[in-house]
């Protein structure tokens, strides 16, 4: 529940947050059965999903999938969650971006000159003497999260949302979650789609993105919460096009679902609400008459209540009504996953099913928990390993609207100043924030991690890609900027099981609070080793040359898709951080403001590019990517009226012993060039290189070459 959200929506959750004590007690007695149970022969995952597992996944490809299960879940970001976890760009990452005060950004300006760190919940439950469970909710504004961002320099964070925003869980503390990820295929540059809460971002989710308001003003934020006074959206959604096009769908909600059904808030759907709800008494949108079901402690007034509905229902013409069933539709409280259950067991299951939980189970850190998720998880799981024949074909996505206000480290691809689409009073609308994805497949089975930047309209865009069915209200720079999560797939062929570490033993509720950071500060250490990674669309470079008071940069991209690259200046170059999308090639010209320049430029999957030197310098460095060999070519030049002598010497990726094999001094004559090539092919494509010369003259070269085969995390 962000500051702009409704009263009536923070008044539910502040009654839900109070409920876990009970209903805790029932779902863990539940979940004992299932993934405590198995917790202790080595495994959170349902026994019935691993004998699933245990079969080759279809062929087909694409064709092969019938089911698409959508799971999203509330505010959580990738780093406060898996900013620990192995093999993906979490708090060990060699990629993370500077700070203007020259510090990383993992060390966020606090109070009073203090520096906050990543800290763990679990450390801070103990010292408070909390449950790591149930942590409080942040701000998560629009304007909150622009000064978090601040203008791209990520520098804001402690500022707009408190301390707390830099707690974070571990492998201990979310068990499931990090089994998941070990056996399936996590995404760590998955965005939300808006910098700001929970409507606009399932507005992308629904329909591909956020436009405006009655008023003019961009639905930026949690206003159409106001059911009652909202005039709702006019823009299509997605479902209503799959409806279209004779493709079956289906929300799965209960009576109360934490106003997470964003649907509702389109005026198709109001409408159908409306004349549905004609003969109940006033109620004219589904929250008032499902508020009223729910609260009332008389069964003959909660059955009078349901049959009106019905005789509204009854009105409706055969398209409303369809509508009606598969997007407003209710169960009751606490049976969502056995309704899920229910159409996998009848063979009724929708070719794409929408999951909407409960405040409990929706894992918003003002209202529910990372246990109460794991229970709806393992129960939708469980529904699916229990019919092999639904598991074998179905793909189910558990993602997050939005961060909430936790700290992430990865600054998100930013649209150009011009594109109107893509912007609201200066500010980009997207992407937002880093947010977990978990792919759950028989086609993501390995423990693989997929680094291509996606966003929630990326889950539109499978859809299109599986389906057909178009959605138009996509707008051109996300196309372009992000997938549509096919990479994360490998339809060729199936992976075994892996061999994971499996905590057991989950905490119970005791209340909500705030972690503080300890006294004394250490940065977290992330899991060692690599996991597989997924071949990516993407193969950058970037080098520069001197030029008239500017350093002339040429921008390349030989991949198929357009990678995002964002400038850092770092000697006043630019006042802020600058964005372009490439695909191809493009120049960007750097204008030299001081005797000295320093910058750099990064982008997807570890990909960097350090630029330092005097401002009258004699030295240049060209680079190539060959992919074939999976080779980078540096090409020395003296430029000016004197040899120069340059150190090339690796960064990473080579054993420290052999360091000094790898280094070499390369003196180049005045007016010439030398070529020397460096090998990644040992190092699964990796690279890291830094080339220094005279006067501070530096470049650094690091990324990783992509082949187009499945490779390691870097």
């Amino acid at each position: 529940m962000s500051p702009d959200t409704s009263g009536q929506r923070e008044a539910r959750g502040t009654q839900e947050a109070r409920e876990p004590r009970e209903v805790s007690r029932r779902r863990m007695l539940a979940l004992g059965g299932g993934a405590l149970g198995a917790a202790a022969a080595g495994s959170l995952l349902p026994p019935s999903l691993r004998a699933a597992m245990a079969a080759a996944p279809p062929s087909g490809g694409l064709r092969a999938v019938r089911h698409v299960v959508i799971l999203m879940q509330e505010n959580r970001s990738f780093d406060h969650y898996f900013g620990t976890l192995r093999g993906v760009r979490g708090f060990g990452d060699r990629n993370a971006v500077e700070l203007p005060s020259g510090r990383p950004v993992f060390e966020q300006p606090g109070p009073l000159g203090r520096t906050v760190l990543p800290f763990p919940v679990r450390g801070a439950a103990e010292a408070q003497k909390k449950d790591l469970q149930y942590i409080g909710d942040l701000d998560h504004s629009w304007g909150g999260g622009a000064r978090a961002w601040r203008d791209g320099w990520m520098d804001g964070w402690v500022s707009a949302k408190t301390a707390a925003t830099m707690a974070y869980y571990d492998r201990r503390d979310i068990p499931l979650h990090y089994e998941l990820a070990d056996t399936f295929t996590v995404c760590d540059a998955y965005h939300s789609s808006i910098h700001t809460s929970t409507s606009p971002n399932r507005n992308h989710l629904w329909s591909g993105w956020t436009g405006y308001e009655a008023d003019g003003t961009r639905a930026v934020t949690n206003a159409a919460y106001a059911e009652g006074t909202h005039p709702g959206y006019p823009w299509p959604t997605y479902a209503e096009r799959l409806e279209k096009a004779g493709r079956t769908w289906k929300t799965y909600t209960e009576w109360e679902n934490f106003t997470d059904n964003n649907i509702e808030f389109f005026t198709t759907f109001k409408k159908i609400a409306r004349k549905a709800l004609a003969a109940t008494g006033g109620h004219t949108y589904m929250e008032s008459f499902y508020a009223a079901v729910r609260d009332t402690t008389d069964a003959a007034e909660r059955a009078r209540l349901l049959a009106a509905l019905e005789e509204g229902v009854a009105t409706l013409t055969a398209a409303e009504r369809s509508l009606f069933e598969r997007g407003l539709r209710r169960v009751e409280t606490g049976t969502l996953a056995d309704a899920f259950r229910a159409d996998v067991a009848a063979g009724t299951l929708p070719e794409v099913s929408y999951l909407v939980p409960s405040a409990v189970d929706s894992e918003h850190p003002g209202s529910s928990s990372p246990i109460a998720s794991a229970t709806l998880v393992y129960k939708v799981l469980d529904a699916l390993g229990s019919h092999p024949d639904v598991w074998r074909h179905t793909v189910l996505l558990i993602n997050y609207d939005e961060n909430d206000g936790f700290f992430d480290h990865v600054p998100p691809p930013v649209p150009p100043a011009g594109d109107t689409d893509e912007r609201w009073k200066g500010l980009p609308t997207g992407l937002g924030i880093r947010v977990p994805l978990l792919v759950v497949s028989p086609w993501t089975v390995g423990g693989y991690v997929c680094s291509e930047v996606f966003d929630h309209t990326s889950v539109v865009r499978f859809l299109e890609t599986w389906t057909g069915v178009e959605e138009p209200n996509i707008t051109p720079w996300r196309r372009r900027v992000t997938g549509d999560l096919t990479s994360a797939f490998d339809f060729r062929r199936g992976r075994p099981q892996p061999e994971v570490e499996r905590p057991g033993g989950i905490p119970p509720f005791t209340g909500r609070w705030r972690p503080q950071p300890p006294l004394v500060q250490h940065m977290p250490v992330q899991e060692p080793g690599t996991r597989p990674a997924r071949p990516l669309p993407y193969q950058p470079d970037a080098h520069g040359r001197l030029g008239e008071g500017a350093v002339e940069v040429t921008l390349s991209n030989t991949g198929k898709a357009s990678v995002p690259f964002a400038l850092y200046p770092y000697a006043g170059e630019f006042a802020v951080p600058q964005h372009r999308d490439v695909r191809g090639t493009a120049q960007w010209r750097v204008p030299l403001t001081r005797e000295a320049y320093r910058f750099t430029i990064t982008g997807p999957n570890g990909f960097r590019r350090e630029f330092a030197g005097p401002a009258a310098g004699g030295a240049e460095v060209a680079s190539r990517v060959d992919p074939r060999e999976r080779d980078l070519h540096l090409t020395l030049a003296a430029t000016g009226d004197r040899p120069v002598t340059f150190t090339v010497r690796p960064l990473g990726y080579v054993d420290e012993a052999d360091l000094d094999d790898w280094t070499r001094r390369v003196t180049v004559k005045a007016g010439r060039s030398r070529t020397v090539v460096h090998s990644a092919a040992d190092a699964h494509g990796w690279y890291d290189v830094e080339i220094t010369g005279p006067d501070g003259f530096r470049r650094r070269l690091m990324g990783h070459i992509e082949n187009g085969r499945a490779s390691v995390s870097g």
